[in-house]
């Protein structure tokens, strides 16, 4: 059974398609005798910001560094609120509060989403709120020309989580492209992922680029020179070289073969209790993960009949930020309701979703979710 498991990623296959290339970065970098902020680092950022459409990016050490850098260097100091998601990974939050923020929650939309009409009511109800950070869950990206009109109605920073979402687009536009900050993470099970921890923050924005390089960096404008309390957050140079050179060129590949993957569920899927993903048509997503939903009661039953016909599955994401402990004796605000939040927490199964799935082991797939049994 071990053998014939289809995996949630996998990164066996993922060393067969790309193991000589890391190991051609991985020597370059030894061969140069530079391991820190190098010609490694430097031409994957430009290399990283021209394919995003960034002027600038400044690769750290992870996702959620990047999103804490995004926040204190676009202005966010400590007592602002923002505004965010209740239904994502811990870290979007955690940046918030090692920002010294306070988070602001609304409940999501029918997708997953953050409800920008929900936020529209909390920023036009309490002109304290100045500050957002948006998440693309799922690697579905949100409403881009809405997303702006609350940036511009409002007076808002923005820093965009696209942490699960590099290169989705809504009508035309990329994520990434809203907010005076984008915050990317490369940890190993992203669509662009490192072998190991990682992450970027980009801008058009010189004069924030210039403070996201300092704070990465101990907060020095120069060595020595230390002008404000900052993070070691540096994108190391054997990570930048992998994804440079043996990641980043697959991924136009990688991203359309998840479409590919998900394609497949959605139309051959057919189960009464299971619900599909579903989005605007302007939405093209990249698949991070594929979100199917089922009764809250009969989870764990969908989740073993699958286990026992060799597929694995996850849950994205099982308990709600604002249901942490570690939120215990923090501050922060729930200004809405979360039923939707709560029922997806509640029924959400991630189904394998990867570049490297075969077309008999999406057929596997297909038929552990069609046989599950009736209630």
């Amino acid at each position: 059974m071990a053998e014939s498991q289809i995996l949630l990623n996998d990164f066996k296959r993922q060393w067969a398609d790309t193991g000589e290339s890391v190991l051609d970065a991985v020597r370059r970098v030894g061969e140069s005798g530079w391991y820190v902020l190098g010609r490694e680092v430097a031409d994957f950022e430009r290399t990283l910001a021209a394919r995003v459409g960034r002027a600038h990016a400044i690769g750290c050490a992870s996702g959620l560094d990047a999103i804490e850098i995004g926040l204190r260097a676009s202005g966010v100091t400590p007592g602002s609120k923002v505004l965010t998601t209740p239904l994502s990974a811990f870290a979007t939050t955690l940046a918030i509060l090692r920002a010294g923020a306070v988070p602001v929650f609304v409940d999501v939309d029918e997708h997953g989403l953050l409800d920008l009409d929900l936020c529209r009511m909390v920023l036009a109800s309490d002109p304290g709120i100045r500050a957002m950070v948006p998440v693309h869950l799922y690697g579905h990206p949100l409403d881009l020309k809405a997303l702006a009109e609350l940036r511009d109605q409002f007076a808002l920073t923005v820093v965009e989580d696209c942490a699960q979402a590099i290169g989705a687009v809504r009508s035309g536009q990329q994520v990434g492209s809203v907010g005076q900050v984008t915050a990317l993470s490369f940890y190993p099970t992203k669509n662009l992922g490192a072998l190991g921890d990682g992450g970027a923050i980009t801008t058009d924005d010189a004069g924030i680029a210039a403070r996201c390089r300092s704070l990465r960096d101990y907060g020095q404008s120069q060595r020595y020179l230390h002008d404000e309390v900052g993070l070691n957050s540096r994108l190391d140079e054997v990570h930048a070289a992998i994804l440079g050179h043996a990641f980043l060129p697959k991924l136009a590949a990688w991203t359309a073969r998840r479409h590919e993957v998900a394609q497949a569920y959605l139309s051959a899927i057919r189960h009464p209790e299971v619900r599909l993903p579903s989005l605007p048509s302007s939405a093209a997503s990249v698949w991070h993960l594929f979100p199917v939903c089922v009764p809250a009661q009969r989870r764990a039953s969908f989740m073993e009949h699958a286990r026992a016909a060799g597929v694995l599955t996850a849950i994205h994401y099982p308990r709600l930020i604002t249901d942490q402990p570690a939120l215990r004796g923090q501050t922060f605000e729930v200004r809405s309701p979360l039923p939707r939040a709560t029922a997806l927490a509640a029924s959400e199964v991630s189904l394998p979703i990867h570049p490297f799935l075969t077309d008999d082991e999406i057929s596997r797939v297909v038929a552990a979710v069609n046989t599950w049994g009736g209630a």
